[in-house]
């Protein structure tokens, strides 16, 4: 069977007024972009968003992960916003946009990037998350009991198919390494590392055993550090997440259930607090 993929590439290319939402002329821009890739045949489908400041581009099409063609769409998408975004004059036009031209690949050059491949089920039931005002570690404790708090996810008592736990690849990404680590076997080695949400953080998460491929993520979150980046702060990273749900996997409401809990995030307003 063909596999597909989602994307969801975001940036923040103009706030409008400050740092609060996105203009609707920009949505307009993106979604024309959009609908002629889609004419191009390059992507299936998409859906544009704004959430806070940051402009998400949410693609379907075959292409698979970490696709130039994929990538550079997304690219010139977000420069012709930013243009138009300078002629508005709005806040921070271009603000995510840290390269001159595009070198092949979107990841490292500002924009935030979540994309997963699979094998479609007869139903996909699959969840976009986005975040504005924090960092990617604001993910690691929801995404941890999604996949692996059985207080949370009673399917992991009751459902053969989840039983056996999940498998979670966390990056270090400050010294640019990952670990592979099962849960639950390797549960508090899991928590040490992504307790440190500023420095560990979980990239994707893969079934272990059942009914669906062990190498195919069913969970992805972007890791970009805007700082690191950069060279200096230039902004919050403003993250995003993409989970497939049902069938072999948490259900939504389990899915939906972590979110409810107002933990602890960095970020806020300036970058300069934690808050709920």
């Amino acid at each position: 069977m063909t596999k597909i993929t989602v994307s969801i590439i975001k940036a923040d290319v103009g706030g409008y007024p400050g740092h609060a939402t996105v203009h609707s002329d920009l949505i307009t821009i993106a979604q024309n972009e959009l609908k002629s890739a889609v004419k191009d045949r390059l992507i299936t489908d998409f859906h544009v968003l704004g959430v806070g400041d940051d402009l998400q581009l949410i693609m379907g099409h075959d292409k698979g992960t970490n696709n130039s063609e994929i990538h550079e769409l997304a690219w010139n998408t977000f420069m012709k916003a930013t243009k138009v975004a300078e002629k508005l004059k709005l806040y921070g036009a271009g603000q995510d946009m840290l390269a001159n031209a595009f070198s092949g690949n979107i990841r490292g050059m500002g924009p935030g990037v979540a994309e997963l491949e699979f094998t479609e089920r007869k139903g996909e039931p699959i969840v976009a998350f986005m975040m504005d005002k924090t960092e990617p570690g604001a993910f690691n404790l929801p995404i941890f009991r999604m996949f692996a708090d059985p207080f949370n996810t009673a399917g992991l008592i009751i459902d053969p198919s989840l039983h056996e736990g999940f498998r979670f690849e966390v990056w270090d990404i400050l010294k640019h390494k990952k670990v592979f680590l099962n849960a639950p076997e390797e549960i508090y080695d899991l928590l040490a590392l992504i307790g440190s949400k500023s420095r560990y953080v979980i990239k994707r998460v893969f079934p272990k055993e059942g009914k669906l491929p062990k190498d195919e993520a069913v969970a992805a979150i972007s890791t970009e550090k805007l700082y690191q980046i950069a060279g200096e702060y230039v902004g919050k990273d403003d993250p995003v997440a993409l989970v497939r749900a049902q069938s072999g996997l948490p259900a939504l409401g389990e899915v939906l259930e972590p979110f409810s809990f107002p933990h602890l995030v960095s970020g806020w307003m300036r970058g300069s607090h934690n808050g709920p």
